[in-house]
């Protein structure tokens, strides 16, 4: 095989690589469930609740659904008391991946493969949890929408898109996405209350003005966690000298970083990108949370989600 026919299979992970990140579930957590309180009025919620579990019996309150008004403890200390239940909520998942040209860069691993490997270890701890897995990957030119469903098949469905897709970056082509485009379409799929994973590198983030307005919109109505995919080689260059590096496009080409104000000027806008992504974070009130290709992806999640109780919420 020449240098101008790649391996897809050895820059994509495979659906079944995917599937088998599924033991790493078991210790994690993603969020706490989201209970109510209800004495089981005459508003019915507008979410479908995964069942009613008894709190505790009160004094009977005004407004009080009377179907609910416990007539023993009534009758012992004559007035009425009712009951209160817990309601446990489901909580969809959607995971966001972005799977465009620019994921498919790294020194160490690919971006785009562990971007894959997060969002597959997301979508199975979620499914672990009962939570209902969903999403859109995004490629160069496709847009893969995975409906939120329960159980492995919703899961297996998201894997083979995040596979599919990634390999389709072995054959470079323009992207017809940007950032604003992508997450005003998860703002027409995303569920209401939803926790959402936005997997990227947000290459183009301070090209597309309009992204702020689009995550402020979807933030009102979904738990956001942004999760910055980075090559060590995007912060900072090499040790000084001379480096032959592969393309996209499976071109070679010379890299020279032994001249010291480019090093600088390399390392002063990697940093602005940084701290850009950073503040809008922080006026959003959005969760960060960063990923070096160095580093194994399973470490940081149980660093972040990491459970002791095996993964249950």
């Amino acid at each position: 095989m020449t240098h101008s026919d790649p391996v897809p299979g050895a820059v994509a992970p495979s659906a079944e690589s995917l599937a088998r990140l599924r033991h790493h579930a078991r210790h994690l957590g993603l969020f706490p469930r989201r209970v109510a309180r209800t004495t089981g009025g005459g508003h019915s919620s507008r979410r479908r609740g995964r069942g009613m579990e008894f709190e505790e019996v009160r004094v009977y309150q005004p407004g009080d659904d009377v179907r609910s008004i416990d007539w023993r403890v009534t009758a012992r200390r004559s007035e009425p008391h009712t009951k209160v239940f817990r309601e446990e909520r489901e909580r969809p998942v959607h995971l966001v991946v972005d799977l465009r040209q620019p994921m498919f860069f790294g020194s160490q691993r690919l971006k785009s493969t562990v971007a894959c490997e997060l969002a597959a270890t997301l979508a199975w701890t979620g499914a672990r949890a009962g939570d209902r897995i969903g999403g859109l990957v995004f490629g160069t030119a496709t847009a893969h929408h995975i409906r939120a469903g329960r159980g492995h098949l919703g899961v297996l469905h998201l894997l083979r898109a995040l596979s599919e897709t990634a390999r389709q970056l072995v054959a470079p082509q323009a992207d017809r996405h940007h950032l604003e485009q992508m997450i005003e379409e998860v703002r027409r799929i995303a569920h209401p209350g939803a926790a959402l994973f936005l997997i990227s590198d947000f290459y183009d983030l301070a090209d597309q003005p309009g992204v702020e307005r689009q995550l402020f919109e979807l933030s009102r109505h979904c738990d956001i966690t942004l999760m910055a995919v980075q090559d060590p080689l995007e912060t900072a260059l090499p040790p000084p000298g001379r480096y032959t590096v592969r393309t996209a496009a499976n071109q070679l080409r010379v890299i020279d970083s032994r001249n010291p104000d480019a090093r600088r000027e390399f390392e002063q806008r990697a940093h602005l990108r940084n701290a850009g992504l950073q503040a809008l974070a922080n006026r959003l009130n959005l969760s960060l949370i960063r990923i070096s290709t160095a580093e194994d992806p399973q470490v940081l999640l149980r660093r972040h989600y990491g459970s002791t109780r095996g993964g249950r919420r």
